[in-house]
């Protein structure tokens, strides 16, 4: 099988193809601030183990510092264009021997014979709650045997499918961290929207059912374990030539493509 894609939970996922490893937006923490971790296991060492890191904009539960500290000298972390002047701490991590790419939508890498090409995202990009907004909010398609987008975070937006291009695999966020999503979220509805636009082979939903703000356990739950449930019947509907593969916490899976 050309790609073989494994969910941690939240947006932190690792996706291998072509014997190379790329982990996106770690988050390897049982707390973050007012959030906590209430389902899952917080992933193993292993799962800092990649070539290449994938940040996707830098608010905290995606540019998570004390996660980045767990690579290994000799990773390249790929961030937006202007991550190291809004996070100064990226760059004790290229210090410690992490190294940094700077990108923006259109430029690309490449790791080991696999190309990562960022494009566009609509989200907020800020480093919250405080300081201008110097980096733009990016996804990537990692281009080796498949073709695989992860989206970050974004919300609807003209002509998402020609930005993205053709891809095999999506890794779509379908939920959030609370119980309301704000501008610039895709929800389980507007991910199947996104996905039928897109038309993939196949798609994993991410973002959901991982973090939750604390003594909320009981406001809107609904919205915590529910948006993968709904995004499988809301992409049957939309986009029924995909085949949706919803994961548990730690699990992986080697989706179908043909090239």
């Amino acid at each position: 099988m050309p790609v073989e894609v494994t969910w941690w939970g939240h947006a932190t996922c690792t996706v291998e193809d072509s014997g190379v490893r790329f982990l996106t937006d770690p988050l390897f923490a049982r707390r973050l601030a007012h959030l906590r971790r209430r389902r899952g296991a917080v992933p193993p060492p292993e799962a800092a183990m990649a070539e290449a890191v994938l940040v996707s904009h830098l608010h905290s539960d995606h540019l998570h510092l004390p996660s980045l500290a767990r690579l290994a000298p000799g990773t390249l972390l790929v961030v937006p264009r202007g991550a190291p002047a809004a996070v100064p701490g990226l760059r004790r991590l290229d210090a410690n021997g992490v190294r940094l790419a700077e990108v923006e939508a259109g430029e690309t890498v490449t790791v080991e014979g696999v190309t990562v090409r960022a494009v566009p995202a609509r989200h907020d990009g800020r480093r919250l709650p405080v300081g201008p907004h110097r980096a733009p909010a990016l996804g990537y398609v990692v281009e080796g045997e498949a073709r695989t987008y992860f989206a970050g975070d974004t919300g609807l937006f003209d002509g998402m499918a020609e930005a993205v291009g053709p891809v095999d695999v999506a890794l779509l966020p379908v939920g959030g961290w609370g119980p309301y999503l704000g501008h610039g979220h895709l929800d389980a509805s507007r991910a199947a929207e996104a996905l039928a636009a897109l038309s993939p082979a196949a798609a994993v939903p991410v973002h959901y059912g991982t973090y939750w703000p604390i003594g909320l356990d009981g406001v809107r739950p609904h919205e915590f374990h529910a948006p993968g449930d709904e995004f499988v019947r809301h992409a049957a509907r939309l986009a029924p030539k995909v085949v949706v593969h919803l994961l548990g916490h730690g699990e992986r899976v080697r989706p179908e493509v043909a090239r």
